[in-house]
């Protein structure tokens, strides 16, 4: 990118970083929160790693890939001393080679068969890996996630797995303009994050509730979000064209 246009991705950056950030507080307040409870990640799929740097640099603290390959392309120049890296997207168990070591956080487990490739690469490099359970919870045919009704089997099923740590629960709920049916599914999840955190499974530690995007994540955080992913209001509309 040219000095210039790099120098607007900061100004834009700025100016919305500091918007969110407002809003995450209004929203935590109105459902009896503080800000420093609810974790922004910066999802910055195609975005420049000279951008995620600066955001890194204003105070950002956490950002999530949803490409193995991108990640990868981005590793060694991304500021890693000052962010937690995670990764966010859908996730082949024949790529998970590449994230053991570099990401502290896989939210996309959705198989036992992706649990059990993190959980052998891990005991292999001596590594712990924290992991979300990714529920689908409007059920789409078409979508990744564990089925809800199946879910704290799904739990119990991978929660002993050397070198993983189940940490919480993440969700995409299907596209949805009306804030009602849109809040019956985060209030959904919220549930099942209370349920599961309530029977004290070994080696589950409910501590992140992983839903709300940019269009939606201030309805999350008041149906009990505790993690928000916010890419395109942070960062402006992606440029596919490097992804």
């Amino acid at each position: 990118m040219t000095e210039s246009s790099l120098s607007e991705r900061f100004r834009a950056f700025d100016e919305n970083y500091q918007e969110i950030q407002e809003r995450i507080a209004r929203a935590a307040e109105l459902s009896g929160r503080k800000a420093e409870e609810i974790t922004l990640l910066a999802a910055t799929k195609t975005v420049p790693v000279e951008v995620v740097n600066y955001a890194v640099s204003r105070g950002l603290g956490c950002v999530g890939e949803n490409r193995v390959q991108e990640l990868l392309e981005k590793y060694e120049a991304l500021d890693r001393a000052h962010c937690d890296v995670q990764f966010i997207g859908q996730l082949q168990s024949n790529k998970v080679k590449y994230l053991v070591g570099k990401v502290s956080c896989i939210q996309s487990v959705d198989s036992v068969k992706l649990a059990r490739e993190i959980s052998r690469l891990c005991q292999r490099e001596g590594q712990t890996m924290d992991v979300l359970v990714e529920v689908n919870i409007g059920r789409e045919a078409n979508k990744g996630g564990v089925d809800p009704d199946g879910l704290v089997e799904f739990i119990d099923e991978i929660r002993l797995l050397p070198g993983i740590r189940v940490k919480g629960l993440m969700a995409i709920p299907p596209i949805c303009s009306d804030e009602k049916i849109l809040g019956r599914y985060f209030s959904g999840m919220k549930q099942y994050f209370v349920d599961i955190k309530g029977k004290s499974m070994d080696n589950v530690n409910m501590v992140c509730l992983s839903m709300g995007m940019s269009s939606d994540f201030p309805l999350a955080i008041a149906c009990g979000a505790t993690m928000v992913r916010v890419g395109s209001l942070l960062f402006g509309a992606r440029d596919y064209k490097r992804g």
